[in-house]
């Protein structure tokens, strides 16, 4: 892969120019993977170039959207659509981890399983966690085989998030609204003392939507109707799909926030489109209410980016999404043993009508000492800050551009690599994507003397 030195990810927004459609999601067979396997790799040491030390992601299995971000009794708490059997997606469980500081994370059981001619036999698919009047509660998407059949179904904990009864009914099925065959990923928001949720919907062959319900007692939903439809032109704009999936909300910077996942049906293909923000206001429409976009553009502009999450907490809303691999083959996923990676903690903020994001302030805590960047390294987990033109190369068998941008000394770049995650934040613009180093390559960086420099990454570095 090579991108050259034309992004200008923050123009790029304002003119709501919209990224090409992601390469489509393919699901292979699932395969058994030991039981000793079963556990994550964060702050592992590892042999392999490619794999991210500091992100959350398994050592074995597939990764895939990170669910019920939550902060409880000052612990923050990250789940994410995790199979423990094999680097392909099916048999999906939430897994979990947590952390006091977002830099050290520790491994907890499933939270969430299948269960076999249950409903949720086929998958615990993506939803949120709530703090339920002193219950922590997932509400999660249930699905019994088949998506069209998924409900909306509860588990609940005690203050530890480490013990979950798993309800056996569901408390809402398909909206009752034409044209909606599928509905999944609840998110809920409290708004003038009420409690909603809100769906993301759509169909194969149709247009999507976002429908709404009053929830205030989660064992029993009030459906209020669609929240918003591309029949608003600046949602039809920027986000053309057939479903909207993970839908998420928050009041940012005196703002109203909406993400939405965009999932389309194309020749029998389904890809994934990247992730498309709104910035609006809430109308109230009858019992219920309507998003009213102003603006919007594309969240991350990188290939490697879908199915955020949000927490609002502490006074700040913190972002974590799901990078998928890139260019592997099944056979490369299957002798590596896992796919998939959860991006670092990002903190949002709106500017100028545009949302933008940074490396969350926790992050610094990793920096573990100077980087010689004068000549090629092996150095597997890096930040650079460059405050003039930088170009990040890989060098080995296939030589090639990671990614080139222009800082300035007022809004310095800054580039995070783990193994083969690399992020860049760029004048409040991300971009997502992988590079896969082998034992022989090494990193190179192109830039002025005095316009970069570089930090070494490392958990070590947090205590």
């Amino acid at each position: 892969m090579q991108l050259n030195d034309s992004r200008v990810p923050a123009q790029r927004q304002r003119q709501r120019v919209l990224a090409p459609a992601g390469a489509d999601h393919q699901h292979a067979q699932i395969r058994h993977v030991p039981e000793a396997y079963r556990r994550l790799a964060i702050g592992f040491s590892v042999l392999d170039p490619i794999v991210p030390g500091l992100h959350v992601r398994p050592a074995r299995g597939w990764l895939n959207d990170p669910n019920g971000l939550c902060r409880i009794d000052g612990r923050h708490h990250v789940f994410f659509q995790y199979n423990p059997d094999g680097p392909v997606h099916g048999n999906i469980h939430w897994g979990h981890v947590s952390s006091t500081d977002l830099l050290s994370w520790q491994e907890h059981p499933c939270a969430l399983v299948p269960r076999p001619g249950g409903i949720d036999a086929g998958g615990c698919w993506s939803g949120c966690i709530i703090d339920d009047a002193g219950v922590p509660t997932a509400v999660y998407t249930a699905n019994p085989g088949n998506p069209r059949d998924a409900g909306v179904a509860l588990a609940r904990s005690d203050r530890s998030l480490l013990h979950w009864t798993q309800g056996t009914t569901t408390v809402v099925g398909t909206p009752r609204i034409l044209g909606i065959e599928e509905a999944r990923d609840p998110f809920l928001f409290d708004y003038e003392g009420q409690r909603y949720a809100v769906q993301g919907t759509g169909s194969r062959d149709g247009r999507p939507q976002l429908v709404l319900y009053g929830c205030d007692d989660l064992e029993h939903w009030t459906e209020l109707g669609p929240f918003l439809t591309d029949n608003d032109p600046i949602a039809a704009e920027i986000a053309p799909a057939n479903i909207w999936e993970c839908p998420n909300l928050a009041r940012i910077d005196d703002r109203w926030v909406l993400l939405i996942s965009l999932w389309r049906w194309v020749d029998g293909n389904h890809p994934l489109a990247g992730v498309r923000y709104l910035v609006g206001d809430l109308v109230r429409a009858g019992e219920g209410m309507r998003f009213a976009p102003s603006s919007g553009g594309v969240l991350d502009d990188g290939p490697a980016f879908y199915a955020p999450q949000l927490l609002t907490t502490d006074g700040r809303t913190l972002l974590w999404g799901w990078a998928w691999e890139l260019g592997r083959s099944e056979a490369q996923l299957e002798a590596a043993g896992w796919a998939g990676v959860l991006t670092f903690p990002r903190e949002l903020f709106v500017h100028d009508g545009v949302l933008c994001s940074r490396p969350a302030a926790e992050l610094v805590g990793l920096r573990a000492g100077d980087l010689d960047l004068a000549e090629p390294f092996t150095q597997s987990a890096f930040e650079l800050i460059a405050t003039g033109p930088v170009t990040l190369r890989l060098l080995g068998e296939d030589d090639h551009v990671v990614l080139a941008a222009k800082g300035t000394p007022e809004d310095p770049v800054r580039i995070l690599v783990d193994g083969s995650m690399v992020e860049l934040f760029d004048r409040g613009a991300s971009y997502t994507t992988r590079a896969y180093p082998t034992a022989l390559s090494r990193w190179s960086v192109e830039a002025s003397v005095g316009d970069v420099t570089g930090q070494r990454l490392a958990a070590e570095a947090a205590g």
